[in-house]
């Protein structure tokens, strides 16, 4: 039996950044030079870097170098975010700098997939909304964004709409069934017994379950 779900995910609180645009692939998200870590430590920094720096690291405009943005959690993107090679840096670098939701007209399917593996819903709404939230966002910095992934709801200002959350996604966030290796944790003494079952694992190839 397990020991407990992963953090459950029912609705995530905050602020929100706008990054407008379509077709915002995961090299633009984090540049293909930055993934020559050895961790993820530290990714964060260069979150849209090539988008936020010139050539000779002067910045650009962009949201995640404004100021009223910086404690920001939610972000609001557009149509097909994510899209391109499949790196799971996209969204590690995103939630190092502080990204807990993304809401946005549609993701790329393993770049929401990557989100997901680290507890950050990818909810979708309509192009309208989308370019509203946007715009809100932009007048109302510090104002609150309320995402209710298990209601499928943005409420902002005096305003709720409905999103979409895809229903494996939900049911993982809402659960706690979205951390796999939390849950291979919690499990470990059910994983060593089954292992120890099986006809092809010697004992002695069973590690022991260690005690944080």
């Amino acid at each position: 039996m397990s020991d407990g779900p992963a953090d459950i995910v029912e609705y995530v609180s905050g602020t929100g950044i706008p990054v407008r645009g379509n077709d915002i692939d995961t090299d633009q998200i984090i540049p293909a030079r930055f993934m020559k870590v050895v961790t993820f430590d530290g990714l964060g920094e260069f979150a849209f870097f090539d988008q936020r720096f010139d050539d000779e690291d002067n910045q650009k405009e962009h949201p995640f170098n404004e100021p009223q943005f910086q404690n920001a959690n939610i972000l609001v993107v557009n149509n097909n975010f994510g899209c391109g090679s499949s790196r799971e840096h996209a969204p590690q670098a995103l939630m190092r700098w502080g990204i807990d939701a993304v809401v946005g007209e549609s993701f790329a399917e393993i770049f929401a997939g990557n989100c997901l593996a680290l507890g950050i819903p990818t909810v979708t709404v309509s192009q309208e909304d989308a370019e509203a939230l946007q715009a809100f966002v932009d007048e109302n910095p510090d104002a609150e964004i309320d995402v209710d992934v298990a209601a499928e709801t943005v409420t902002y200002g005096d305003k709720t709409v409905d999103v979409t959350v895809d229903d494996a996604q939900r049911k993982a966030l809402v659960e706690g069934v979205w951390d796999t290796t939390a849950l291979m944790k919690a499990n470990a003494n059910a994983v060593r017994e089954k292992a120890k079952s099986l006809p092809y694992i010697q004992d002695h190839e069973v590690p022991a379950v260690k005690d944080d």
